[in-house]
């Protein structure tokens, strides 16, 4: 096969998510929140854990520590019962610990809307950063998670490995107003679709387009 020019892959990512856009319109993301701070715990505490863990656990933590400065005078030991069933809850719980300390002291209690500020907080990686960032309306980002990753590569739209190249190939390919959309199109077609293992292609609204990188098998279920 021919190679594809960055202006063809440009043209079939941005047809991929047109399409992606068409059957999920209702796509958003799945952690429960209503304050900035809200938001930055409860994806801190995604990293390996399902958002449906994430939003059992959530509801009496966000009770029991509605502020920064409630989060910074607790202890790892205070949070840990909250997010016991959360992946690495006591890495997590120090973190967040961590975490309202640092928004206390510099930031005045409030959590910061720019993505690099936001990177300088415990806990806080480049996505988890990017993904509160574009929801609060800091900076536009194309956060790159697992799901984001694979199906990036899969469809063919690079080849990058580490998560801030991929953001940086996925920014490449689509206007800056798509950023958002696209990150949660892909999100969700990778949860309900487009899986790591026995990806059904045979529902899949963007076949045509998906050169299905790394798919081994694509077989239709039996009836």
């Amino acid at each position: 096969m021919p190679k594809e020019s960055h202006a063809a892959r440009a043209e079939r990512a941005q047809r991929i998510v047109a399409s992606l856009n068409q059957a999920m319109p209702e796509a958003r993301i799945e952690l429960d929140w209503t304050t900035p701070l809200e938001l930055l715990m409860a994806v801190l505490l995604s990293a390996q854990t399902t958002d449906r863990r994430v939003n059992m656990v959530t509801p009496a933590l966000f009770a029991a520590f509605p502020t920064a400065y409630a989060l910074a005078q607790a202890t790892p030991a205070q949070l840990e019962p909250y997010i016991k069933t959360v992946g690495l809850f006591r890495n997590k719980a120090k973190h967040l610990a961590l975490l309202g300390a640092a928004l206390v002291a510099k930031h005045g209690g409030q959590v910061p809307l720019r993505r690099a500020e936001l990177e300088l907080l415990p806990g806080v990686g480049n996505k988890t950063a990017g993904v509160v960032s574009m929801h609060m309306g800091g900076d536009p980002a194309f956060p790159v998670d697992t799901h984001v990753g694979r199906l990036a590569r899969r469809m063919g739209l690079t080849t990058k490995e580490d998560p801030d190249e991929v953001e940086a190939a996925l920014q490449a390919l689509f206007p800056q107003a798509a950023w958002f959309q696209g990150h949660q199109l892909l999100i969700w077609h990778g949860r309900r679709v487009c899986h790591a293992q026995r990806p059904e292609c045979h529902r899949c609204v963007v076949e045509a387009d998906c050169p299905k990188r790394g798919v081994r098998v694509t077989k239709q279920p039996r009836k």
